[in-house]
């Protein structure tokens, strides 16, 4: 019997278009996403180095482009926020304990809250129990000292604990701490669907 469920956010709430802001680094003169730049992002994720470290390192790989320009190219990818799904995550709230669990950066976050606006955005957050962002908390998905993390804070059972996550090696991870997983696809699934497959558990 499932009691709480740990939602990933990009790509299950928000929607993500990531070659819009492959397309843009392409513009500014970044031809490939190379290993020093996933270094970069990934220590910008657990917040090792904040915003300005960050877009200057990025910046060494372009063509010279203003600091500004390349925080827009990163921010491209954050799409729309559907209205709908908030008011089935408000619906829910009351039947099932919610945590929020997303490797993201402090870039985003401020232009998701802008893009939608505070009062939604606080509307969005107060549906969850606790909010975890990777920038804040210093670990990301998948390792399984992150998902052991919010089991340990709030006393959770795994196998009564469904983990929603678009990416199958952040499922895996979850899986390996004994969560039940639903990896659900963007393209022909809707997190709306959630209490039809829980069902199936």
């Amino acid at each position: 019997m499932i009691d709480t469920i740990i939602f990933d956010f990009g790509d299950v709430f928000i929607n993500l278009d990531f070659d819009a802001t492959q397309k843009a680094l392409h513009e500014l003169g970044i031809k490939e996403w190379n290993s020093e730049l996933d270094k970069l992002n990934k220590s910008y994720e657990v917040g090792k180095i904040d915003e300005l470290e960050f877009i200057k390192g990025v910046q060494k790989h372009t063509n010279g482009a203003e600091l500004v320009t390349i925080r827009e190219a990163w921010n491209a990818l954050l799409l729309d926020f559907p209205l709908y799904r908030l008011e089935f995550l408000q619906m829910i709230s009351s039947k099932y304990r919610l945590f929020l669990l997303s490797n993201t950066d402090s870039t985003h976050i401020d232009k998701f809250e802008h893009k939608v606006g505070q009062s939604f955005a606080r509307d969005f957050y107060s549906c969850f129990e606790k909010v975890y962002f990777s920038f804040e908390i210093g670990q990301r998905k998948p390792d399984e000292n992150t998902y052991k993390y919010i089991i340990g804070n709030h006393n959770l059972v795994p196998k009564k604990t469904l983990f929603v996550d678009d990416k199958l090696e952040n499922i895996e991870g979850a899986k390996n701490v004994g969560l039940q997983t639903w990896h659900i696809n963007p393209k022909t699934e809707d997190v709306t669907s959630l209490l039809e497959i829980i069902k199936t558990i």
